[in-house]
């Protein structure tokens, strides 16, 4: 929270916010981005209501926000050029507090909770064709000279497209991991653990790194060592990223989590069951995991137009 956010909130509106935050951290496990993208969320909210009204908002007037006010407050955030999709996530982030803070204030949030989040067409996943994927995999090897270090990255970005894993899952894994077995019990956002099957080649991919890192593998440590031994920054992999793509000639699209996308849009490809997906990829609800199938209609009618003999 900003020094401005925090002069601007009452004390006692604060102390619930860093109450609810800590909940959210300690109770429902989620991650510091979210929490920190939570906070500034509705730290913006509040602060907007003090400007509003001309004076901090205690809990009471909190309990009193009204349908107007929510107005002019999404009418402010468009003001300042906030786009569909970011208000929406602001407003999720708001009417997330609004039921926390209303059940433990005794008070009806509907004036909040019935507020219509924009509408926007969602992005679709930018997934790489199956020969790109390979591809990135085998120039990613050549971005380094140092022989344990071109290996770390393989090992990372095929376990990214192998696996399907988020890359801050992948650079979770400790030396307990290795040697990987045939199944990993990876846990996900909000604490979600998931079982997830690793192929041979990631399997292969980072005995072969092992092999060669000269860092000691233990059991606590990360798995996956910067040059000096440390954790590896997941900066690191982007970079690596974009130079193998640069290289290929690839769009800006080519991103860690585009290969992520990658394995799960080549599994639909093949046949693959959106439940079991979704459980692989490790999403809470389905409606996640359904974007795949209009990736691949997408390419379905791409390839229908491209194919079919017209008049």
């Amino acid at each position: 929270m900003s020094l401005i956010s925090q002069a601007m909130i009452s004390a006692a509106c604060r102390d619930a916010l860093q109450t609810w935050l800590e909940s959210l951290s300690a109770l429902g496990g989620a991650a510091d981005n979210t929490v920190n993208a939570y906070r500034t969320d509705v730290s913006g909210f509040l602060a907007f209501m003090t400007n509003h009204h001309g004076a901090p908002q205690g809990l009471g007037a909190l309990a009193q926000i009204s349908t107007a006010d929510m107005r002019a407050w999404m009418a402010s955030e468009r003001g300042t050029g906030t786009g569909s999709r970011s208000l929406a996530r602001k407003l999720s982030s708001v009417k997330t507090f609004y039921r926390w803070l209303a059940a433990r204030e005794g008070f009806e949030p509907t004036a909040v909770l019935a507020t219509r989040s924009p509408k926007f067409q969602k992005k679709l996943p930018r997934p790489l064709a199956e020969d790109a994927a390979r591809a990135v995999i085998e120039t990613v090897e050549l971005q380094s000279t140092t022989d344990w270090i071109a290996a770390r990255d393989v090992a990372v970005v095929t376990l990214l497209y192998g696996c399907g894993l988020r890359i801050s899952e992948a650079l979770g894994l400790t030396g307990s991991d290795a040697p990987l077995p045939p199944v990993l019990r990876i846990t996900g956002k909000g604490g979600k653990e998931r079982v997830v099957p690793v192929i041979a080649a990631a399997r292969d991919a980072v005995d072969r790194y092992l092999r060669l890192c000269p860092h000691p593998r233990e059991a606590a440590s990360p798995l996956f060592r910067g040059a000096r031994g440390g954790a590896l920054n997941p900066r690191l992999v982007q970079k690596v990223m974009a130079q193998a793509r640069a290289q290929l000639g690839l769009p800006a699209t080519a991103t860690p989590h585009a290969l992520r996308h990658s394995f799960a849009t080549h599994l639909l490809e093949a046949g693959g069951d959106l439940r079991a997906i979704q459980e692989l990829l490790g999403h809470a609800s389905l409606s996640t995991t359904q974007a795949y199938t209009a990736v691949d209609t997408a390419h379905l009618m791409e390839v229908y137009n491209r194919a079919h003999p017209k008049a």
